[in-house]
């Protein structure tokens, strides 16, 4: 190799609140440089830094509520990043924003490879909301900028099938989200009068599908279970969720608890017995293989990509609907202990196989060796 392969990493803001992304392209520019790559981040703001990667933040600006970098100053700060020898890529995540407009122009100035994580952006359910505006730079800039790009990053095959769906040719990398594997414990037994637990830990937003949770919850009503949903709200949809979920009365177990910090995630998974995600559109949904890291059975929708929960044995994979959702959580609550704890060891053992960050790292690291013409083409290619 002529030298160690720079990657800049560019994203609008590093925030919790924003969900998924804050913390994955973080870990996997962790897991990069661990591997020997050159790693840095360039971003609006953030509210978490990994050792050992540099970041640096540009002015922000602000359309239709999200936060991203000023284009100029980002334009100026990334030829300056990529200036000197030696193979270098950009990896972009996210679209829709006049930064990732930015990001395209700055790789074509520079001859740097560049990569784009769409993060979801082009499923149906994303593409729907506000989907005037997004019809309008689709028209304008992004659907120039994808097909452009050398290379479309997809965290599955179904986040690659909604690339190929709207029409780009670019061949696209499909590399998982990567998890932090936590030490587990001994499982302590659940302590007399204290209900199990099924678990909601992710945005509180209508895409979520936490309407059609506290419906299913309403019908099934499982007798010694409650229903703990954690995490941030977002726009006030919590206050919504929780209007419908006061209708079900005080004795119904539903709780509500607010957003999570990371120090404190991991023993919340633990104190369930199962996690749910009744999500109506997710590109992979890191909490769910946070859950199966955790030892815990899932409950999911084939909304997203994790038909791997049912071929293995480790939880269900539900149709979107509020009938199906009820179904797998009077299955879940009717299974002994030992049953659940042994579709949680399932899960633990399809985390450690798929999802361990050195291994994503290596994945998306052959990635960037094949765009800059020094490694061979990686086995997680399609091409159009």
């Amino acid at each position: 190799m002529s030298g160690p392969l720079k990657v800049v990493h560019t994203i609008a803001r590093i925030a919790g609140a924003d969900g998924g992304p804050a913390r994955t392209v973080t870990a996997l520019c962790a897991a990069l440089a661990a591997e020997g790559a050159s790693v840095e981040i360039v971003t609006s703001d953030a509210d978490r830094v990994e050792p050992g990667v540099p970041l640096h933040r540009v002015e922000a600006a602000t359309r239709g509520g999200r936060v991203y970098p000023r284009p100029r100053p980002l334009a100026r700060l990334l030829e300056e990043r990529l200036a000197g020898p030696g193979p270098r890529a950009i990896h972009d995540h996210g679209i829709w924003l006049p930064s990732n407009r930015a990001v395209a122009g700055v790789a074509a100035r520079t001859g740097a490879a560049r990569v784009v994580s769409p993060r979801g952006m082009l499923s149906e359910w994303a593409l729907a909301h506000r989907g005037w505006k997004k019809r309008l730079a689709w028209r304008s800039f992004q659907r120039r900028d994808l097909e452009s790009a050398d290379a479309v990053h997809a965290t599955s095959e179904l986040e690659a099938d909604e690339v190929r769906a709207a029409g780009i040719g670019a061949p696209i990398a499909v590399v998982p989200n990567g998890v932090e594997l936590p030490v587990l414990p001994p499982r302590p037994a659940t302590a007399a009068g204290r209900p199990r637990r099924f678990l909601f830990l992710s945005r509180i937003h209508p895409k979520k599908g936490l309407a059609n949770l506290i419906d299913a919850w309403r019908s099934v009503r499982p007798e010694g279970w409650e229903l703990v949903i954690a995490g941030p709200d977002e726009n006030g949809h919590r206050a919504e969720i929780e209007r419908r979920a006061v209708g079900l009365g005080p004795a119904a177990g539903v709780r509500f608890h607010g957003p999570v910090p990371d120090r404190e995630k991991w023993e919340l998974y633990r104190s369930a017995d199962v996690f749910v995600l009744p999500t109506l559109s997710e590109n992979f949904g890191v909490v769910v293989a946070e859950a199966l890291a955790s030892g815990i059975p899932v409950i999911t929708t084939r909304a997203a990509p994790w038909a791997a929960i049912a071929e293995r044995g480790c939880g269900w994979w539900t149709d979107v609907g509020v009938e199906p959702l009820a179904a797998a959580i009077r299955a879940a609550a009717g299974l002994g202990d030992d049953e659940r704890g042994a579709m949680g060891a399932r899960g633990r053992r399809l985390a450690e196989e798929r999802f361990a960050w050195p291994a994503v790292a290596r994945r998306m690291l052959s990635v960037y060796r094949w765009l800059a013409g020094e490694g061979p083409e990686p086995d997680c290619l399609l091409k159009g």
